[in-house]
This record gives structure tokens, sequence and C-alpha cells, in this order.
């Protein structure tokens, strides 16, 4: 008997995990948090993290039904309109993504540009929403505090895919000084997750190892239970705020957020070209 089936792929430059999901005798699969290659120094894209997806996909003869995106990254940009437009398929993130559309289209000053109300993916989630990816079971975990559109997979025979939740236990949790992020919601989203059986698996979108190991994707909720820096068990709630407010005061904004938000709260679509054909991304001044 075949079993459900996970092909991960690693972005060096940002360290995102990738994942193609299917079950082998369904011929069809869902793309989680793809990544866009962009280059800051020059402004331009490319497509050879997508374009490994795509082969992969093609070579399997699978049809994508999903392009899921566990939240709007602000680390990385997505592919998920080029992988859309390369082999189809629709694209699904939490419906709390129209309140972080609202924040920086007002950031961004993007009001003629862009209708925050989440019209740019074809499917917003909502939490407990459940669907299918072929045979396979999927339902929808929001797990806020990163930022208030955060949701995880729950694809049954498989594991949870819990975007920037939670990282490998010896390097922590995700921050929640980005707009609408909230450290006490984290915690009580974590609860969530690590409530949900010792032996789930947790698929990372990250990981930032020290140098005694090689980039991991993939824990149990056990050992995030015994061994999480952060919020291991025996952490209460206001010993994991006190720590994580703390510790973001110091942190520096990702290098990419700046022109991945712009794309990804647009489903991974480039902003609409102005009248000489080229596309821009904003920089605004002294508001981070």
């Amino acid at each position: 008997m075949t079993s459900p089936q996970v092909q991960t792929f690693f972005d060096e430059q940002t360290s995102t995990f990738s994942y193609v999901v299917y079950h082998p005798e369904d011929g069809v699969c869902a793309v989680i948090d793809s990544v866009l290659d962009y280059d800051p120094k020059s402004g331009r894209v490319s497509t050879s993290s997508a374009d490994k997806i795509v082969g992969f996909i093609r070579k399997k003869n699978l049809q994508v039904q999903w392009l899921l995106e566990t939240h709007a990254h602000a680390d990385h940009l997505s592919a998920a309109g080029h992988i859309q437009q390369q082999l189809g398929g629709k694209t699904g993130i939490g419906e709390h993504i129209i309140q972080v559309q609202h924040t920086f289209s007002d950031l961004f000053n993007l009001k003629a540009a862009l209708q925050p109300y989440g019209s740019q993916f074809d499917q917003l989630f909502r939490d407990g929403d459940q669907f299918q990816i072929g045979r396979l079971s999927a339902s929808v975990i929001h797990v806020p505090g990163h930022t208030p559109a955060d949701i995880a997979y729950h694809i049954d025979g498989v594991g949870v895919f819990i975007g920037d939740t939670l990282f490998m236990p010896d390097v922590g949790t995700a921050r929640c000084d980005f707009p609408g992020g909230d450290a006490g919601q984290l915690y009580r989203s974590i609860q969530i997750l690590l409530g949900l059986g010792d032996n789930t698996l947790l698929y990372l979108c990250h990981d930032y190892p020290p140098d005694s190991r090689s980039p991991t994707q993939v824990c149990t909720v056990g050992d995030q239970r015994a061994g999480n820096i952060h919020i291991r068990d025996g952490i209460s709630a206001s010993e994991f705020t006190d720590m994580r407010n703390t510790r973001d005061k110091t942190l520096e904004m990702p290098a990419l957020i700046l022109p991945a938000i712009q794309i990804n709260i647009r489903a991974g679509q480039f902003p609409p070209p102005e009248d000489n054909g080229v596309h821009y991304l904003k920089i605004p001044l002294n508001q981070f």
C-alpha cells in the first residue's frame, strides 16, 4: 500500500523550506510556501528555485491542485504566481490576510493599486476549514502571533505544515514584532500545536541551524515539548512573552521584507505595470 509523499525543497538564500505534498495514486499535489528568487542589489527576480518544483511536478506527472501559503512571508517572495502560470492550481491563504493587506496597503500607500479584500487569492481559509488534496484530507488551524494571518495545514497521514510559528527546538520560535504580531497570541497558538500528540510531525518553513548540524525541516511535537529553547513544557505564558518581546527588540528587519510583502499580499503577483510597462516596488522611508 502506497503512502502520502512529501518532497522538500530548501532555498539556501532565504533558509526556506518549500514542499510538494501528494499521494502517488492520485496524480494531484499541493505546493506549500514556494520561493521566488530575488536579488535586492539589482531588483531582478528569477525562477530557478521555483523551477525545481515545477520540474519535479512534471517529472512525477502531477497536477497542481493547491498553491498554499502559511502566511504573507516577510523573508522571501512567493513563487505561487509563477507556478500557477506554469501548472495551474488554486492559491490559498488564511482569511486574515485581509487584515494584513489593509495594514500594508496603508504603509505602502497602495489604495489605488490594491483591493485589500483577499480577492487576489482563490481561497481564503478559516480556522477549522477542511479541504482535499486528492484523497488526502486537510484541515486548517489558525495560529496567529507571528502575524495575524498565520495558519497551519494539518494533512492526515502526513503531519502539520506550521509556517513560522516554531523553528527547530534549538532555534526557538518566530518573532512577533511585525504589524499585528502578538507574543501572547503566539504562545496560545503554539499550545494548540503542542496539543496534537507527541508523535505528530511538524514541517517547518525555516531553519537557521547552529554550525553543529545541517538544516532540518521536520521534527515532532514531542521534540518541541521536551526541548524548545523558548517554549518547552514548563515555560509559562508570561515567561514566554517577556522573553519574546525583549528578544524582538534586538532583531533587525528581514532583508527582503519590503519587496516580499508587496508581492506576497498579492498571491505572488507583481504590482501592475506602469505606463512604461515596468513593474515597480515601493520603499517607504522611515516606516520601520
